[in-house]
């Protein structure tokens, strides 16, 4: 049976780490793509690469965790 990730915890923090992740590198390279949707549906993306950017030490280490339980669980 295939469960969604919208039910399945590990997958649904997964999805979240590479939101994350996808949101700060792309507004590396590209600020003024994320910075002109601070507001509304697509603020969520400013908002993830704000997470990224400031909480990058703590994003590092969970993505480096949710990869060895990925791996090897």
């Amino acid at each position: 049976m295939h469960v969604s990730a919208l039910f399945n915890f590990q997958s649904l923090i997964t999805v979240i780490l590479l939101l994350i992740c996808t949101c700060a590198y792309i507004r590396n390279f590209v600020p003024k793509l994320i910075d002109r949707n601070k507001e509304g549906l697509l603020g969520v993306f400013w908002k993830l690469a704000r997470i990224g950017e400031r909480l990058s030490p703590w994003v590092a280490l969970s993505c480096m965790c949710m990869a060895v339980v990925v791996l090897f669980f």
